[in-house]
């Protein structure tokens, strides 16, 4: 039997109508810092969490559709408190003790993908 090799990790891709636009807006108000790509394609950072997005045209054959992604987190005191001073969210965002065993917020992008942080309550 031959043995699997076991992933290293995994890399969520999500739509953007403008990179550079888009670039921009991650760096100011997610924290995210860009670390590789063109108009076309580009990759995100921030400590060991990556994503990138990719350029869609919005047209009927190139859809920008809005994606999901969850970043689970040991704390996310210190996370909202950022976002909110970022302006990213306003203060009534955190939803302690949700029915499914969270603590969250979330928001979306210029492109409406969402972006939830998460904790386990």
């Amino acid at each position: 039997m031959t043995e699997i090799s076991k992933p290293l990790f995994i890399v969520p891709v999500l739509s953007s109508a403008d990179i550079q636009r888009d670039r921009e807006w991650y760096e100011k108000y997610t924290g995210f810092q860009f670390i590789f790509g063109d108009s076309g394609y580009a990759g995100f950072k921030r400590d060991n969490i990556e994503f990138h997005l990719q350029f869609h045209h919005g047209t009927e054959d190139d859809p920008v559709t809005a994606g999901v992604m969850k970043i689970f987190v040991e704390d996310i005191i210190p996370y909202f408190d950022e976002f909110v001073k970022r302006e990213t969210i306003s203060e009534d965002k955190l939803r302690m003790n949700t029915p499914w065993g969270t603590h969250e917020f979330g928001f979306y992008d210029l492109n409406k993908n969402a972006i939830f942080f998460v904790q386990d309550a």
